[in-house]
């Protein structure tokens, strides 16, 4: 198939990677690292085998790209306004978009664009960072979910189009979840995005760290007590028990930086509208307050416009 991969950062490099290596047609959207993949490839040193592209189909404009049977969206949440530019090059008659992002409600904004696509939510349980100009390291894990998005965050089962994704990505060796309902699956992640990634950011410590110390272990537990508060006012009931779940799985993960963490430490901004601010607001919709993940959200802003003005 023909694939283009929008965000070549880690996420969209090591997948595209995967997909490239089983043979698909994959393109490549580069930010600043365009000139380096284009004159020195594309390596992946991953916990499942290296990979080495000396050339790939790189690019630095949208505009020079094919259009594709597949779009893989691996953009960063806070670069999300700049969808309405980045997609429809690249789109056409029976696309399909799959939106590798955290955070919540990213898949309406695509939807909103009306460009007549599918839209596949895709939540990657992968450890992996970039380390380098065209390079990136691949840590553990590598499972994605996969959902069918339908207007109105109503449950879609498991669709033609959902098997057909997931077909796409197994056939890439990368292990698949198929989920008859996105929303309440990205309720799920958030349990873990809303415990560590901003509460890694904001104290400078991996998950490691957060998970040992009694007062932020505790304070992980207060924070999905409320996400799953804020699921359940979408109808979305989650056990308690997944909250043991996600501590007991923590505490066996490598030390790990999240996503929001590194953006910290290299000054780059923040995706606390996506995983924090759009939680807190649909749950406040729906009359529902979550005061403790509203503390850690303006204490991101503050840290955010730092950053910004540094």
């Amino acid at each position: 198939m023909k694939i283009a991969v929008i965000g070549s950062g880690a996420i969209g490099t090591y997948y595209g990677a995967r997909l490239l290596s089983a043979g698909h047609e994959v393109h490549f959207l580069f930010h600043s690292d365009y000139g380096h993949v284009r004159d020195n490839g594309l390596r992946v040193d991953s916990v499942r085998g290296d990979m080495f592209f000396p050339q790939v189909n790189a690019y630095g404009r949208v505009e020079d790209m094919p259009r594709c049977d597949v779009v893989l969206v691996a953009t960063k949440t806070t670069t999300n306004h700049l969808l309405e530019k980045l997609l429809p090059p690249v789109c056409g008659p029976g696309s399909v978009v799959v939106l590798m992002q955290n955070g919540l409600n990213g898949e309406r904004a695509i939807d909103r664009l009306g460009l007549g696509v599918t839209v596949i939510g895709c939540l990657c349980f992968v450890c992996c960072n970039k380390v380098g100009p065209g390079h990136v390291a691949h840590l553990d894990y590598g499972k994605v979910t996969l959902g069918h998005y339908l207007c109105g965050d109503r449950p879609a089962g498991v669709t033609p189009e959902l098997e057909r994704a997931a077909t796409l990505f197994e056939g890439a060796g990368i292990p698949v979840e198929k989920c008859d309902d996105l929303i309440l699956t990205r309720w799920r992640k958030l349990f873990w995005n809303i415990a560590f990634n901003g509460p890694c950011a904001l104290l400078g410590a991996t998950t490691d760290l957060i998970v040992s110390c009694p007062a932020t272990r505790r304070l992980a537990r207060d924070l999905m007590v409320e996400v799953r508060a804020g699921a359940l006012s979408m109808g979305r009931d989650i056990p308690e028990s997944f909250i043991g779940d996600i501590l007991d799985s923590t505490d066996r993960m490598a030390p790990y930086k999240p996503s929001m963490m590194l953006d910290a430490e290299n000054r780059r901004p923040l995706e606390a509208e996506a995983i924090y601010g759009e939680p807190l607001r649909t749950a406040a919709e729906r009359g529902v307050d979550l005061p403790a993940v509203r503390t850690i959200y303006l204490q991101l802003l503050f840290l955010d416009e730092r950053l910004r003005s540094a």
